[in-house]
């Protein structure tokens, strides 16, 4: 990834800033990140939890840090050691070799209540948390060898095949949103067991939407031989537009049936301003872009993903804009500045109907779904649109000029850049900060930067090999439904 001599010294002064949040995140004695800390960076102010997503983030995040030169490669070793041992003895589920959700980051022991509320919490096996940790373990091997035997031990363990259901919109199938090892007592959870050993209680979805950050752990598992490769086909570009059977969702999809691995697949996209694109699931940034920030998808899929994620990009700036007339973008889930987490997108880009919104006041947009019902009027207006910060490092590939004016105007205008470099979001007419720090948001932000400051070597470690050579032929057969505006 190309970054104009211009951009380098303030990419760099990003990077050393974003660093600066994760050697504060970490517990000394464990080298497990804690999930968020304040704005002073302060040992005392971090979170009491964390995740499997949030080890990987700090892994992937130490490499990048090592090769943009902030820190030794002899500190790099040291940190990743120190957090692979811990990761090593962590309980996990033993047929799949999955993580829990939540450990204390102190102690490494499997958190059975909530910190803060001391609400009790069911142990649970995410498949897509347990995806950025198998990411970030794939990156460690091949980005430090001397590390590589400890990272392999613990990620070749893990199992995807384990949340897969080939029954689910056959012959393809889809992956499970994960499970708990004991009985929920969930009146949707599904018991049975896709890999042997003992029953476990599934989540009664299914990870259904093609274009949303899940997809990582299908790739993880389709390049370890767990999943077959005509999974890939299993999960919708957008429902069909035959029926209404579907017309709860966005609006009616333009598109058509193709067939690829024996898999039919309807090639669907939304119309949104001038444009027809795949959607995400709520319409947030990170659903989308995430998981190109390891693999080179619109390079593997030119026709696919190389038409998509620009013109993702693009109704994200259009909405922020233009459409709400915020004069800032990036909407995707971040800390709310008024407390709490939550959910932000563009409506429009996501499949859901009532979707992610991107103002504190949910303004949403209920389209017409063409033969099937009415939509309402448009909003006339929005209300205090929430941007966060690592939505424009993710664009930072697809529009880099508009990515650093986004955040440079972030950090002239609001109170929005700590020690620790940008905080979590910005609610952009209010002028509330949320002025935390997330290991994901800043695990996005430092593999971003990685990439676009030390030549894609976030990309180079993870995508090469059996992830290259099972998922490249996929992307570069499909041609998605996408339409630009010109």
């Amino acid at each position: 990834m190309a970054t104009p001599p211009s951009s380098t010294s303030v990419l760099t002064k990003y990077s050393v800033d974003t660093w600066k949040s994760f050697t504060a995140l970490v517990v000394p004695a464990t080298g497990l990140p804690a999930d968020n800390i304040g704005a002073d960076l302060a040992p005392a102010s971090r979170s009491a939890a964390t995740s499997p997503t949030n080890i990987g983030a700090y892994l992937w995040s130490t490499v990048a840090a090592r090769d943009l030169g902030l820190i030794s490669g002899h500190e790099a070793r040291s940190r990743m050691a120190k957090t692979l041992d811990s990761v090593a003895s962590l309980e996990r589920h033993d047929s799949s070799g999955m993580f829990y959700n939540w450990y204390d980051p102190t102690t490494g022991e499997k958190l059975l209540t909530f910190p803060d509320s001391g609400d009790p919490i069911k142990p649970f096996l995410s498949s897509v948390d347990n995806g950025w940790l198998a990411a970030g373990l794939l990156l460690v091997s091949r980005a430090e060898p001397a590390l590589a035997t400890k990272a392999d031990a613990i990620r070749t363990k893990m199992d995807f095949g384990c949340y897969y259901n080939a029954a689910e919109n056959a012959p393809a199938g889809q992956i499970r949103g994960g499970f708990w090892a004991e009985d929920p007592h969930e009146s949707a959870a599904v018991k049975g067991s896709y890999c042997g050993g003992p029953d476990v209680w599934f989540t009664g979805h299914h990870y259904g939407a093609f274009n949303t950050e899940p997809r990582i752990a299908s790739y993880l598992g389709i390049a370890a031989g767990q999943i077959p490769a005509k999974h890939y086909f299993g999960t919708y570009r957008t429902f069909p537009n035959d029926t209404c059977d579907w017309s709860w969702t966005e609006t009616k999809p333009v598109g058509s049936w193709q067939t690829y691995q024996g898999v039919r697949v309807f090639e669907g996209a939304l119309p949104y301003r001038g444009m027809d694109i795949v959607p995400t699931w709520g319409g947030s940034m990170f659903e989308a872009l995430m998981v190109p920030l390891f693999v080179p998808e619109e390079t593997w899929g030119p026709r696919s993903w190389g038409r998509n994620h620009p013109l993702y990009v693009e109704g994200q700036i259009q909405h922020g804009m233009d459409e709400a007339s915020y004069g800032y973008w990036g909407f995707s889930p971040s800390n709310n500045p008024a407390g709490g987490y939550r959910e932000y997108g563009v409506d429009q880009l996501g499949m859901d109907g009532s979707g992610y919104t991107s103002d504190q006041e949910r303004t949403t947009v209920d389209q017409p779904y063409e033969g099937c019902r009415e939509g309402s009027p448009a909003p006339t207006s929005y209300g205090d649109g929430v941007v966060t910060p690592h939505a424009s490092f993710l664009a930072l590939r697809y529009a880099p000029d508009a990515a650093l004016a986004n955040l440079s105007k972030l950090r002239a205008n609001f109170d929005a850049y700590g020690p620790g470099g940008f905080y979590d979001a910005v609610a952009v007419r209010s002028g509330q900060v949320s002025k935390r720090y997330l290991a994901l948001d800043q695990g996005m932000i430092m593999a971003a930067l990685g990439n676009a400051l030390a030549d894609d070597d976030m990309r180079k470690y993870v995508s090469r090999g059996a992830m290259e050579h099972k998922l490249r032929p996929l992307m570069q057969e499909e041609v998605f439904a996408t339409k630009g505006t010109s």
